[in-house]
């Protein structure tokens, strides 16, 4: 496959863009890598009260007391148990969770929670303690504790946002999915004859070296799904990334971004609108994983910065909040309701609910039960696992 082609087959809105210290360096095999892991961020911080909503009298008589005009109606919601439903935009996960392949994890938060976005999603992506800066992602430090296979064309791409968030650090293999022509820009712009240029000119050079390494390792990514993909922004990142996924150059994590849950003002519209498109893409993924055999050994989490406040604003939204409900979904996954559902009648004093379990539950138990890796050398201590997925 031809550079251009590999540049605009892979990327739907644009470049392939690598991590300048991308290299494909012998390292040893690492079979457990072939359970792929899809981690989708919810970014800006998804509502998880208008998301997974309370039933029971006593839980929905505070929550609508909290959200006079934004609560979910009793009857639109769409009931996994007694106590607990989805929003009704969600509809197309309930085969998922009637086939036991939804898990859904309420409370997830951390300690003295930051309610800063870039601060939060800072600590989920490098999975350190509130007062703690570290610098390396936490899927960067699984891949130096555990190395994937060389073979593989990288160690993880990123679909809908370029940041490397959790793969962020030395040596990480990633590959973002965005703006094509900004690439070709640069390429354009550094020629030897500019004077300052040349070490501009030789790390493009060494990125379309490495860009050539990966195109011819991810293989043809024309692959034809007869899945039918939605057409939104969400959906176009689910096609690039299982296409990708589909060459079979070998990826061990795709992240992919779901971008617009700041929902400050007028949340009710928005919200169903990307539960919509959550929801709709979520399902096309699970088709197009199970047209090509890998959906039984991918685990998909969705995570976000953190959730939104209890009680509605005067705007007719949500301000940052602390704990939050999120999914994971897979055909190895063992469905169910896992944590704690929140605690609406005894907030805190900035009104807030306190989390049941720390996030890191959640990268330990992808760590220790579906890669094998050992958790506490990622993580810095043992966290207790989650039993979400099958023996």
């Amino acid at each position: 496959m031809l550079r251009r082609d590999f540049l605009k087959t892979l990327s739907g809105a644009g470049l392939v863009a690598l991590s300048p210290t991308l290299s494909f360096a012998a390292a040893p095999p690492a079979a457990a890598y072939d359970r792929l892991l899809i981690l989708v961020e919810l970014k800006g911080g998804m509502d998880g009260f208008n998301t997974v909503v309370p039933l029971a009298d006593v839980e929905y008589s505070e929550y609508a007391r909290l959200r006079p005009r934004l609560a979910v109606k009793r009857d639109a919601i769409l009931q996994l148990d007694e106590r607990t439903g989805l929003a009704p935009e969600l509809q197309g996960l309930l085969p998922l969770w009637q086939s036991g392949e939804l898990a859904v994890l309420q409370g997830l938060g951390y300690p003295d929670a930051n309610l800063s976005h870039f601060r939060s999603i800072e600590i989920w992506d490098t999975a350190s303690r509130s007062d703690e800066y570290l610098h390396q992602g936490w899927l960067a430090r699984a891949f130096a504790v555990r190395p994937a296979p060389a073979s593989y064309a990288a160690d993880g791409i990123l679909v809908g946002s370029p940041d490397l968030g959790p793969l962020a650090g030395a040596g990480v293999r990633a590959i973002a999915l965005s703006n094509p022509e900004q690439f070709q820009r640069q390429a354009k712009l550094a020629t030897p004859g500019m004077v300052g240029r040349g070490d501009a000119l030789r790390h493009i050079m060494k990125v379309e070296s490495d860009i050539a390494s990966a195109s011819a390792k991810l293989g043809d990514a024309h692959y034809t799904f007869r899945t039918d993909f939605p057409k939104h922004e969400f959906g176009n990142t689910v096609k690039t990334a299982t296409q990708v996924i589909a060459g079979g150059g070998g990826i061990a994590v795709a992240r992919l971004t779901l971008g617009g849950f700041d929902t400050h003002q007028n949340q009710t519209n928005t919200l169903a609108n990307l539960h919509r498109q959550m929801a709709e893409g979520l399902l096309a993924l699970r088709s197009a994983l199970m047209e090509i055999g890998r959906w039984d050994k991918t685990l998909v989490v969705t995570y976000a910065e953190f959730g939104r406040r209890p009680k509605e604003n005067q705007s007719g939204g949500t301000d940052h909040g602390t704990a939050n409900s999120h999914f994971a979904l897979g055909g190895a996954v063992r469905g169910g309701l896992y944590g704690a559902a929140p605690q609406l009648a005894h907030l805190d004093g900035n009104g807030n609910v306190a989390h049941a379990v720390d996030f890191r539950s959640l990268y330990a138990t992808i760590l220790e039960r579906h890669w094998n890796v050992p958790s506490a050398q990622v993580l810095g201590a043992r966290y207790e696992t989650l039993p979400i997925l099958k023996a």
